[in-house]
């Protein structure tokens, strides 16, 4: 049929195979019952063992399902291996920006603070590991919801309250804000959440490009904007360049 991935297709037929009795099987039993070249089942056998949907016994080399598969219903991560896999590039940015890191996911339609960088100076300050921030109103919750229209839509629909002035209230708003984010692939909030406050996010993704979390930077709004209340090209480069290798390493797991 047009417009079909027989990619797509064969994968499919790969994991039903697997599903279909006990016993582990051999590349060339997969592609003997799917009538495939070996080389065909083998790669494909090795991408679904990549995102977690095969494993590999490295005894025998047969394949079985994966754990991978439970995961369907979720991001496909842990928060703890999230931030085991963000700690190195979260204190570089806190470094090159000079400002403070959170790096945050979805839970409970709320950001969850999952890992917090001090400002490298001899401020004052409380760490916000654990915080829940709202999502709206922050940028790291709205990277997260520009990637989840189920998020965007469960938020909206339980009310969006006004923190300052600046607050998007409006689900039309919101929607609009979200659009330009995804858009430009990064976030900014500014005196949304807080009075004086700024920040600038990006999204952190898994394999095929998956949003599991967000990485960003907070300070006062002066700091992190220009005269024209827009970000920093310089600290929006550092955010992103941060997010990119994050990403890169929660891929490569």
């Amino acid at each position: 049929m047009p417009g079909l991935i027989q990619s797509i297709e064969r994968s499919s037929a790969v994991l039903r195979l697997l599903a279909a009795g006990p016993d582990r099987l051999r590349v060339k039993e997969v592609a003997d019952a799917l009538g495939l070249p070996k080389s065909t089942a083998h790669s494909i056998l090795r991408t679904l063992e990549h995102v977690g949907f095969v494993e590999q016994d490295t005894r025998t080399a047969r394949y079985r399902l994966g754990r991978g598969l439970l995961d369907l219903g979720s991001a496909g991560i842990d928060a703890n291996e999230l931030r085991g896999r963000a700690l190195n590039w979260a204190d570089a940015l806190a470094a090159r920006s000079g400002e403070e890191v959170r790096l945050g996911v979805l839970d409970g339609g709320q950001v969850l603070v999952v890992h917090h960088v001090f400002r490298p100076d001899d401020s004052a300050q409380s760490l916000d590991t654990g915080v829940r921030l709202p999502p709206h109103a922050t940028a790291l919750g709205q990277v997260l919801l520009a990637y989840s229209a189920a998020a965007e839509a469960s938020v909206a629909a339980g009310g969006l309250e006004s923190y300052t002035r600046r607050t998007v209230t409006d689900r039309r708003d919101l929607a609009r804000t979200l659009t330009e984010t995804r858009a430009r692939g990064w976030g900014l909030s500014v005196e949304e959440w807080r009075p004086g406050l700024a920040a600038i996010a990006a999204p952190v993704r898994t394999s095929g490009g998956l949003v599991v979390g967000a990485v960003g930077i907070a300070g006062p709004v002066e700091r992190l904007t220009d005269t024209r209340r827009q970000a920093r090209p310089a600290l929006v480069e550092h955010v992103v360049a941060a997010a990119r290798s994050i990403s890169r390493d929660v891929a490569g797991a």
